[in-house]
């Protein structure tokens, strides 16, 4: 298979798990720009920046529209994450490749176990809302964003139920506000960096990325979230072996 068809396959995936569940897609961005694509850790953590901005701001237009975005806690989330996705982008091109790909690795791990063991609470459940720990998660998010090119739904999501009382059927659109501001901090300091991408396989990714956001979106309405979940869980699992195998080996 070429590296075009690829680029095609691996970006409809990602525009799934962003159109459908609000978290997992720029995880599977990096490993797929890497080991299907032939861009260096660097390089896939850069393009995949640029992935998820363009791939969020689709799935977010279709939550909006269905009135599933809470834009002030999603603009108050994101606040506290800027500056440190800013630090973090610049300390990222730093860095040998085998020490991204293994952070990479355990943040693949860490967000499969979390979206096999989630279990999606009701709107109706009540949560306290707490200033301090919307602050927290915001921070950790952004910093994760800019270190690794990845959004960091799987973070944001229960952040904002937790922290910000933003009910369940709001989180993944409003996580989505969140990817894309923390995202678009972390690309800006990244601009400096001599980082060379491959255009002619980014774009066709991005163009599957974004039909597979809208489908993603519809899929949400009819597949049960835990059965997503329990999918895409399997899916990082198996990522995150591959891609620290390849690293120690």
């Amino acid at each position: 298979m070429t590296a075009f068809a690829l680029a095609l396959l691996a970006g409809a995936l990602v525009g799934l798990a962003l159109g459908s569940l609000g978290a997992g897609g720029s995880i599977l961005a990096v490993p797929a720009l890497i080991h299907l694509l032939g861009f260096s850790p660097a390089e896939a953590t850069t393009a995949s920046l640029i992935i998820v901005i363009a791939t969020s701001l689709t799935a977010l237009v279709a939550h909006a529209r269905a009135g599933a975005v809470r834009w002030r806690a999603g603009l108050l989330f994101a606040a506290a994450g800027l500056l440190p996705a800013a630090a973090a982008g610049l300390l990222s091109a730093q860095l040998p490749a085998t020490v991204l790909t293994l952070a990479f690795a355990a943040l693949s791990a860490l967000a499969g176990l979390r979206m096999l063991r989630r279990r999606t609470p009701p709107d109706s459940v009540a949560v306290t809302a707490s200033g301090s720990r919307a602050a927290g998660a915001g921070a950790a998010m952004g910093a994760v964003t800019g270190f690794l090119g990845v959004g960091g739904g799987f973070l944001a999501v229960p952040a904002l139920v937790a922290a910000l009382a933003v009910p369940m059927g709001a989180a993944v659109g409003t996580s989505l506000l969140v990817i894309i501001a923390n995202a678009l901090v972390a690309l800006a300091a990244r601009a400096s960096t001599d980082v060379t991408l491959d255009w002619a396989l980014i774009m066709p990714f991005i163009a599957t990325a974004v039909l597979g956001a809208w489908d993603g979106k519809r899929l949400s309405t009819k597949v049960r979230p835990a059965v997503l979940q329990g999918l895409f869980g399997t899916l990082l699992l198996t990522v995150a072996a591959v891609m620290a195998t390849g690293a120690l080996l």
